[in-house]
């Protein structure tokens, strides 16, 4: 064989496999996920987990908070002990009714009575969601 032949197919060898490293270089980055990247979304999901606590904790803490717990005789203390055992999905879900119970309390699309009967069903919730979680956990 040609010396030039054998020269020409040494360099298209080695063409392909540079081309192949550096396709592969090329696409490590998109793997890689940064130290800072995963620290702002564990600081986004604390936020996040905080805000829902206490739009929780808001609404049990209320005036018609405290008299749903005391007419469903519900100690306060361990309501909000076990919103913070709750997961992320959990809490979020109790958080987003929460919220919007105290917002159409606010704008007069509930009554007292109805508010009352809502904090009742959320420390409810959250009693019973805690305790299936513990039940499973055993």
């Amino acid at each position: 064989m040609d010396a030039h032949v054998k020269l020409f197919r040494l360099l298209a060898i080695a063409t392909l496999f540079s081309r192949t490293a550096v396709s592969a270089q090329a696409q490590d980055p998109q793997h890689v996920v940064s130290i800072t990247d995963l620290n702002k979304d564990v600081s986004r999901q604390a936020l996040t987990r905080r805000s829902d606590e206490e739009a929780v904790r808001s609404l049990l803490s209320s005036e018609q908070g405290q008299k749903a717990l005391k007419s469903a005789h519900l100690n306060y203390e361990r309501v909000d002990k076990a919103v913070g055992q709750l997961s992320d999905e959990d809490l979020a879900k109790l958080a987003q009714r929460s919220r919007q119970a105290q917002t159409d309390f606010a704008a007069g699309r509930i009554s007292n009575g109805a508010i009352i009967v809502i904090v009742a069903v959320v420390a409810a919730t959250i009693i019973l969601v805690t305790v299936f979680v513990q039940l499973n956990h055993s």
